[in-house]
């Protein structure tokens, strides 16, 4: 945890000397066009995300974020009105692809917002820079996108969420110095996201002294993950660490405990499956399980009046987490667009692609819901601060996520976890 502390105090310190987002860094140097917007017409702002399918609650999530930030705004920007669309991306490298080139194809869209799972963002992001459209995703947090080594075909791409990196390393944290285990095992389904993620928690616990017994794959369509839990169960591990999407996740939550030798075993997910949704595929089975996500107890103050109007306008809690990142995307977007854009003595409009881009990577110190934003010259934004949830019966029950953590690595006075991992309850017999 001192790697990942001093990360925190080493970003920050940057971030106030004005280091990490001096212009300098960020200039684009390509011509990337214009988009011009007459007297009266919208500003578009486009977001690709999952909003159908098993994943669709990350999507809803972010996509009511972005809506709130737009009402906060007024609904305009510089008089002109903000157009919103939305185009599914279905949580994969296809769809991610369809959308983007979709989008691509559109020149009045000015910038978008997304992709929520970074298996989507890997080819769409690229398309969308190849057009001119820079891309702020409120929930991709693959280590390699933002990457030195990435490439200049991403350089129209930031995010407001985490890096992997800190979470993967939180999550092994967690179960090396909470749960005191010694042996744990990792799950993945081919993502760049899980992939990326697991490795992250499989490097940082073995630095620790653990013992890594297995790191297996399954698709994001399986639906019978005995076979892979048996060969996990050959290894003996304590706990299970799989950081993959609600579908698969559910089902390998319900079927864990039936293998013998995992019935014991603890259980932890991360933010891919931190959902009411998956407490409806995994049902009780999912009790006692942790999770690794946004320390939401650790967000801004005007977090709570967000909170105040998601219920009032859609009549219930967010559904996932990454509701306030994706209001955040929407903010520094909006407040780049207010920078950069040209404004005629007849009310039209000239927005320059490339000081556009330039602008969002040289925010610095913007006080948004989930903290101070800041960005870097790889186009990390986020102040992360990453939390252990654990499910209770309750939350099952209810459908609701747990909203404060029991542990978080930078706050000494957050409540302990147990000991050791408590063991969910066995599946219902139906």
């Amino acid at each position: 945890m001192k790697r990942v502390l001093i990360f925190f105090v080493v970003f920050s310190v940057a971030a106030c000397l004005g280091v990490v987002s001096a212009s300098a860094q960020v200039k684009y140097e390509g011509k990337v066009g214009v988009v011009k917007i007459k007297a009266g017409e919208p500003i578009h702002i486009a977001s690709w995300m999952v909003i159908a399918g098993a994943d669709a609650s990350l999507g809803t999530d972010t996509r009511r974020g972005v809506e709130l930030a737009t009402e906060d705004k007024g609904g305009k920007l510089l008089g002109h009105p903000i157009k919103l669309t939305f185009q599914d991306t279905g949580c994969n490298a296809e769809g991610g692809q369809a959308a983007a080139t979709k989008l691509a194809a559109d020149p009045t869209i000015v910038a978008a917002i997304g992709s929520n799972c970074s298996s989507e963002a890997r080819p769409g992001a690229p398309i969308l820079w190849k057009a001119g459209i820079v891309t702020v995703s409120p929930s991709n947090t693959a280590p390699y996108l933002t990457d030195p080594k990435r490439g200049p075909e991403y350089d129209g791409y930031l995010r407001t969420c985490h890096n992997d990196k800190i979470q993967g390393a939180v999550a092994a944290e967690f179960a090396w110095k909470q749960l005191k285990i010694k042996r744990a095992a990792t799950v993945h389904d081919g993502s760049v996201y899980a992939e990326q993620l697991q490795a992250v928690f499989a490097e940082t616990f073995k630095k620790l002294g653990g013992t890594i017994t297995a790191q297996e794959a399954v698709s994001p369509t399986d639906t019978d993950m005995r076979p892979m839990l048996t060969k996990v169960a050959t290894g003996k591990p304590e706990f299970i660490y799989y950081p993959i999407f609600i579908a698969a996740g559910g089902h390998i939550t319900r079927q864990v405990k039936e293998v013998k030798g995992l019935e014991k075993v603890g259980l932890m997910g991360a933010d891919g499956i931190f959902s009411p949704d998956f407490y409806k595929a995994a049902g009780e089975t999912a009790i006692g399980m942790y999770h690794s996500s946004p320390d939401f107890s650790a967000f801004a103050g005007g977090y709570k009046k967000f909170l105040e109007n998601h219920k009032k306008k859609y009549g219930e809690a967010p559904l996932a987490p990454f509701h306030a990142h994706g209001y955040d995307a929407a903010m520094i977007i909006f407040a780049a667009i207010e920078k950069v854009a040209q404004k005629a003595p007849d009310g039209s409009l000239t927005i320059d692609r490339g000081k556009l881009r330039d602008a969002l990577y040289a925010t610095k110190g913007f006080k948004g819901l989930t903290g101070t934003i800041t960005c870097d010259q790889y186009g990390d934004c986020a102040d992360p601060k990453i939390g252990v949830y654990k499910t209770t019966a309750e939350n099952v029950k209810k459908l609701v996520m747990p909203d404060t953590p029991i542990w978080k690595p930078y706050a000494a006075a957050a409540p302990k976890a147990p000991a050791k991992a408590a063991p969910a309850k066995a599946p219902a017999k139906k």
